[in-house]
């Protein structure tokens, strides 16, 4: 039985602009999106077969492709909309999709999975030390933190998550912060969570002087 948990944060601005950003998330053009999905589809077939969580699903891009390798899956997301269009996808009837604030306590019992996994979700939140904290607290030992996020290099450049509003037709920006490497590595270290693998990922055919678009960090629990 999993943890009935609450939120003490109020609704803020990134969960309102994926409200707005749902109904058009998958269909709009979004490179980082597909590259995203692609990365996560190519690690070991064996991490996700145990009891995962994954903590940002959204509209469910990668939710159904992990429902039909893991043994058991919780899926967390702070926008209602978004957990909406994740609830209509083929074959994750078995899913347990929890609204939640990702800087709160996570809704899972300590020591309770086998894999987590975090994507396009942590340049969002401020703090990352709440979410490797929770990362170490939830995972059985030798379990696995996957993180695929936006590169440094490219919020360096500005770059950040944003959509064409179908409301209002024009862009509309999702607050985010910027991280660099090492703050994640920092994390990472005084969770005590172990780097297993790196990989900086750029588009296909992207000459190696390109910057990379996502940076893809997998970490075990000791």
């Amino acid at each position: 039985m999993e943890e009935e948990m609450t939120s003490k944060h109020p609704p803020d601005d990134v969960a309102s602009a994926y409200d707005a950003w749902a109904d058009v998330y998958d269909s709009q053009t979004n490179a980082t999106r597909d590259l995203d999905a692609r990365i996560l589809r190519e690690l070991d077939p064996a991490l996700f077969r145990g009891d995962v969580l994954e903590i940002g699903c959204g509209t469910g891009k990668n939710t159904e492709w992990l429902a039909a390798r893991a043994r058991s899956l919780v899926a967390l997301d702070g926008s209602e909309q978004m957990l909406r269009r994740a609830r209509e996808r083929p074959g994750v009837q078995s899913v347990q999709f929890v609204q939640h604030d990702l800087r709160e306590r996570w809704p899972v019992p300590d020591a309770s999975r086998d894999m987590i996994t975090c994507n396009l979700v942590l340049e969002h939140i401020e703090d990352l030390s709440v979410v490797f904290s929770e990362a170490r607290r939830v995972l059985r030992p030798g379990g696995a933190f996957f993180v695929c996020e936006l590169h440094p290099f490219r919020q360096l450049q500005g770059k950040h998550a944003h959509f064409v509003n179908p409301e209002t037709g024009t862009v509309q920006s999702v607050q985010s912060h910027l991280h660099d490497v090492s703050d994640f590595l920092s994390a990472a270290l005084r969770a005590g969570l172990v780097l297993a693998q790196a990989q900086d990922c750029r588009d296909d055919g992207a000459p190696r002087t390109a910057p990379p678009r996502l940076l893809a960090l997998l970490w075990r629990s000791p």
